[in-house]
């Protein structure tokens, strides 16, 4: 079977064209397609010669300004080392070919939970040294225009972000934000865009790539790889070069729920009109609860509910956060500076 067999009709010659500028006339060997995340890519791995490569075709829904600023993140992530090598990007097509890096479980890194933590500290450090990525504006009004956006999805019940966008407000008002602080940033350093290859770690997917605090990434990475304060301690001191003080802790807990607020969002808007699934009306997973419905199969990775049900966790862990004992003390911190 061809590579092009998998591809639309529509998009071919762009991919024929990428592999053409990628490989020369080497001939494309095996091909087998790969799970992408919620953007909706095809995502083929291609054997040419004795080297894998991926071919990624972005889909048509995303504007061209998008795709020019994800693959541009890519491509500067890929020369200081972060992301895999690439060989094409053009965002017209949106076809772009990279190395294709094997991955092994997260959990196996050597160093154990601290050497993983401080790891994944240093590539952030490396993403947040590149040249500076494209500038979209301040996270928390980026938020604001995903909540609004996000008012009359059918997903979600008349009024049911209403909280969130008072809880949103709050923080808005009390946190301060410097457009000259900001650093090249992933947003989005999930363990699905993580790859260990046995020796060190790379990121992958940057169409969420863009210029932004520098703790987003690393509020991300404390909910999944650093959840007691010894790891956090060593995740931030790999990537700021010192142990983080009080202020830094405090700044730290209001930009981890607004990444919370942010993925619930994010999510709901990649289902667009989905309809509403019967048992919306149901609790909302916390966290943990969520990770050991994954766990034991009742959700199944990638599917439309599994996802749903993410963003409706990420939606009630970021107010529950809000209403917690102590973080209206933490957000007075925050805005003392």
């Amino acid at each position: 079977m061809s590579y092009l067999d998998l591809i639309a009709e529509p998009r071919r010659d762009a991919a024929r064209e990428a592999a053409r500028t990628a490989f020369g006339r080497e001939p494309v060997g095996d091909v087998r397609p790969i799970s992408g995340g919620v953007s909706g890519a095809l995502i083929l791995r291609l054997q040419v010669r004795d080297r894998p490569y991926v071919l990624r075709i972005e889909p048509e829904r995303i504007a061209l300004a998008d795709r020019a600023r994800g693959f541009a993140c890519m491509s500067a992530a890929a020369e200081v080392g972060a992301a895999p090598a690439v060989h094409h990007a053009d965002p017209a097509s949106g076809v772009a070919v990279m190395d294709f890096v094997a991955g092994r479980p997260l959990s196996t890194h050597p160093g154990g939970a601290a050497g993983l933590a401080r790891a994944l500290g240093a590539l952030i450090a490396k993403v947040q040294a590149t040249p500076p990525f494209p500038h979209l504006g301040a996270y928390p009004d980026f938020i604001g225009d995903l909540l609004h956006r996000l008012r009359t999805s059918p997903l979600l019940a008349p009024g049911e972000l209403a909280p969130h966008a008072e809880a949103l407000a709050r923080i808005r008002a009390a946190l301060p934000w410097d457009p000259a602080a900001l650093v090249s940033s992933h947003n989005d350093p999930n363990p699905r865009n993580l790859i260990f290859d046995g020796a060190r770690l790379w990121l992958v997917d940057w169409e969420l790539g863009f210029r932004n605090d520098p703790l987003v990434d690393l509020a991300i990475l404390t909910t999944e790889f650093a959840e007691t304060p010894e790891l956090e301690d060593v995740l931030l001191e790999a990537a700021l070069g010192a142990a983080p003080g009080e202020r830094l802790r405090a700044r730290l807990a209001v930009i981890r729920l607004l990444t919370r607020l942010f993925y619930g969002c994010i999510v709901l808007d990649s289902l667009g009109e989905t309809p509403r699934p019967a048992n919306a009306a149901e609790p909302a997973f916390t966290p943990a609860e969520f990770r050991r419905a994954v766990a034991d199969g009742r959700l199944t990775s990638g599917a439309p509910e599994t996802a749903y049900a993410f963003a409706r966790m990420s939606l009630a862990a970021f107010l529950a956060g809000t209403a917690a004992p102590g973080f209206g003390e933490v957000l007075k911190r925050v805005e003392q500076g």
